[in-house]
């Protein structure tokens, strides 16, 4: 194992207020008139964020090592990879909240956000665990290899169209409005205040993507253990995973192997952590995988998973993807 990141106050700090700046920048440029959002724009946006991770990922490597910045780049394309699978559910979240074109983006914006949120203190629980228990990462593969059985074979489970037990919960214990008011998250109904449609679905989508959380963050620690950079792979995730839902809308189907190559990635981290735990808690000596070939290992697959999707629905078209009304 790597020594200990040692990560200076300066630098969580530049990367609190970096991230909080985008989020303003976004909301600024792109949701200052709200519009369809359309894939030229999209594709623009997924560039930059990827840019951007890698931009990230040099400093990374230039700061703290190689070592250090292959674990991220590797962490990074792992996450935007399980981060796709939650796209399927967006968009069923999305359509049953009948969510207008032009408040997509809006939405999962400030939905994106409330996860980002959650998934900070998830991480925070997860690097105090690793710190003061042992035999987390046992836990953890243990739990990812289950993952990896289920995601096997959730082709054909069927998301839940209303959220999830909070949503419900909010909704039968809170006004709600059955219409939207703009972009506003609160209405008046018979002249009480209630919660529009708006802020249930970013409720929904935000608390949603925490049971992906659960999967996803143990398997980000099977890449590095340093918490300041599973936060950072989380961050650039999420962050491009907007552009990428407009980008790939119509598309998602066209992904039949999706669910089989994120299972073989998340089984290959569950045996990683695995052998890494025997690695360090016990005498015997076993193998552990480096991190040039846990990246090798998950480029291959998604490179696979893509192509064979491809070649099974070479026949087949593509649902409509949204107006381009909203290209610029």
């Amino acid at each position: 194992m790597t020594a200990a990141l040692e990560v200076p106050g300066w630098l969580w700090a530049a990367t609190l207020i970096g991230l909080v700046g985008i989020i303003v920048l976004d909301l600024i440029i792109v949701d200052r008139r709200p519009h369809p959002f359309g894939p030229k724009q999209a594709a623009r946006w997924v560039a930059f964020y990827v840019a951007l991770a890698a931009a990230f990922a040099v400093f990374i490597a230039w700061y703290f090592g190689l070592v250090y910045g292959g674990q991220f780049v590797a962490g990074y394309l792992m996450e935007y990879s399980l981060s796709v699978d939650n796209l399927f559910v967006f968009m069923v979240i999305m359509g049953s909240f009948a969510v207008p074109p032009a408040l997509q983006h809006r939405v999962l914006l400030v939905g994106i956000v409330i996860a980002l949120i959650l998934r900070g203190a998830l991480i925070l629980i997860g690097a105090e665990l690793i710190e003061r228990f042992s035999g987390t990462f046992y836990l953890f593969g243990a739990f990812l290899l289950f993952t990896a059985w289920q995601v096997w074979g959730s082709e054909d489970t069927e998301p839940d169209p209303n959220g999830n037990g909070l949503v419900r919960w909010v909704g039968a214990r809170v006004p709600t409005s059955p219409h939207y008011d703009g972009a506003r998250l609160v209405t008046r109904v018979a002249g009480r205040r209630a919660l529009t449609p708006m802020a249930m679905v970013m409720l929904a989508i935000g608390t949603t993507d925490l049971l992906f959380a659960l999967d996803s963050i143990p398997a980000v620690f099977g890449i590095t253990s340093e918490a300041y950079l599973v936060f950072a792979v989380n961050a650039f995730a999420l962050m491009g995973l907007r552009q990428l839902y407009f980008l790939l809308h119509g598309l998602l189907e066209r992904l039949q192997h999706l669910n089989r190559g994120l299972a073989i990635i998340l089984a290959f981290i569950g045996v990683k952590l695995i052998l890494e735990a025997i690695h360090t808690t016990t005498s015997l000596d076993v193998p552990t995988i480096p991190i040039w070939i846990s990246l090798v290992f998950i480029v291959g697959v998604l490179a696979v998973t893509a192509l064979t999707s491809v070649y099974a629905t070479r026949g087949s078209k593509p649902g409509a993807a949204p107006s381009s009304e909203g290209d610029t």
